[in-house]
């Protein structure tokens, strides 16, 4: 089972989570994908752009931030952090 952690933060506090989980045979990238857009759907946000930092905190840490700078909209919190707690 993949489930993926999606936490919007406010001035160092969680204001939102939630878990996504994802059993389907996809690859591992496609169910983040996936998975991102499902909590950004969930909580009417656009989805972000994968930055080259973002790309290599993932891979390192399978966990990433996604600021102000990853959306086209304006955001009303600090930033959306993902991060993948089972595979």
């Amino acid at each position: 089972m993949f489930r993926l952690w999606g936490k919007i933060w406010t001035d160092n506090h969680m204001m939102k989570d939630t878990v996504i989980c994802n059993d389907t045979d996809d690859t591992r990238t496609h169910k983040i994908f996936q998975s991102l857009e499902e909590i950004c759907y969930l909580w009417d946000l656009s989805k972000p752009i994968w930055l080259d930092n973002n790309i290599m905190d993932f891979k390192r840490h399978d966990k990433t931030r996604f600021t102000s700078d990853n959306f086209i909209e304006t955001i009303n919190f600090d930033y959306l952090e993902i991060e993948v707690i089972e595979e």
